[in-house]
């Protein structure tokens, strides 16, 4: 199932297209509106997050190699990091492939473990420990965060080592064409300077997507995304209507630099896709404040499918393993 039948499934099984909704702002007048692509597609994403949670699919461990540095007892996750399976450090490596070193699996402990056993800088060594520290902050006063997470190695380094890291992701959402990132902003003229949040933008060849705008001299300054929406090509270009950003000004765009998942595919989608039909169910239908027995029946078959999937992550695909936490359910 790939997105396209997905999201028609859904469509189809609610029998009603969504009606737009509309949010307003803290100053309770800025309108938002939010229709029925954003809402499915947030039912999907939802979907997916609560079975990735379920269920250990192999198909969400990833694989990365790092660098520890001398002297630094820190080491930044990866963005797409959600938990561990294992850390290594590889020695003896003679070229860029760390199959030709030596793996040294480091143990998963505490943080006051690590500081209790390693108290000094001048501790230093091979990594034999690592824990998830949090994120790591500069100096600035209030300290600002400059990684979402970060580990931290005891003893700390005394080299730069080579890191091996397996870890848990969300693999891309089943979500075709949602914009994953923006070009250079045109800032237009003759806007109200400040900051408005849930702005839709318009223009290009999908729809939903959604973005923090900053007015600064009456131009435009910058666009966060806030939902990459679905459907978009690179190149489209974006706007927004004057009337959510302030009420004033003209000829501001941006174009669209990137996109996912072009194919509308997942391995959800291609493999359990049952799980993830009834899941976004269970979202919508509570989103729609449905009746008790249509979410109980909804739920019920939401459960009947992750049965299957946890057969198939959980057991089928499990094995032995060295490490503990991983879950392996009999296979019957």
């Amino acid at each position: 199932m790939n997105y396209s039948t997905l999201f028609l499934t859904i469509k189809g099984y609610l029998e009603s297209d969504f009606p737009d909704t509309i949010f307003y702002g803290t100053d309770g007048v800025t309108a938002t509106t939010f229709t029925s692509v954003e809402q499915i597609n947030t039912f999907i994403t939802q979907a997916e997050q609560r079975i990735y949670n379920s269920v250990q699919f192999p198909s969400l461990r990833k694989n990365v190699t790092g660098t520890a540095t001398t002297s630094n007892k820190y080491l930044s996750c990866p963005a797409d990091f959600l938990a561990p399976y294992s850390m290594a450090v590889v020695t003896g490596v003679t070229n860029a492939n760390l199959d030709t070193g030596t793996y040294s699996y480091l143990l998963n402990k505490d943080v006051n473990f690590i500081r209790e056993s390693y108290p000094s800088p001048n501790d230093t060594g091979v990594p034999a420990y690592y824990a998830l520290f949090g994120p790591t902050t500069t100096n600035a006063t209030p300290p600002v965060p400059t990684t979402e997470l970060s580990f931290l190695l005891g003893p700390t380094p005394d080299a730069s080592y080579s890191i091996e890291l397996h870890y848990y992701y969300y693999p891309e959402s089943i979500i075709q064409r949602p914009i994953t990132g923006l070009g250079s902003v045109t800032g237009g003229s003759s806007y109200t300077n400040g900051t408005y949040s849930n702005v839709p933008l318009t223009g290009g060849s999908g729809s939903g997507a959604i973005g923090d705008v900053v007015v600064a001299g009456g131009i435009v300054t910058s666009v966060s995304l806030v939902s990459g929406g679905t459907g978009y090509v690179v190149a489209d270009t974006l706007s927004a209507t004057a009337a959510n950003i302030g009420g004033s000004g003209t000829g501001f765009s941006i174009p669209v630099s990137t996109v996912g998942n072009t194919s509308g595919q997942s391995w959800l989608g291609d493999n359990i896709d049952s799980v993830l039909l009834y899941g976004a169910m269970v979202e919508a239908c509570t989103f729609q404040k449905a009746e008790a027995d249509i979410l109980a029946n909804y739920n019920g078959k939401y459960q009947e499918a992750l049965m299957l999937a946890k057969r198939l992550g959980d057991g089928l695909e499990r094995q032995d393993a060295y490490r503990s936490g991983q879950a392996r359910v009999p296979v019957k």
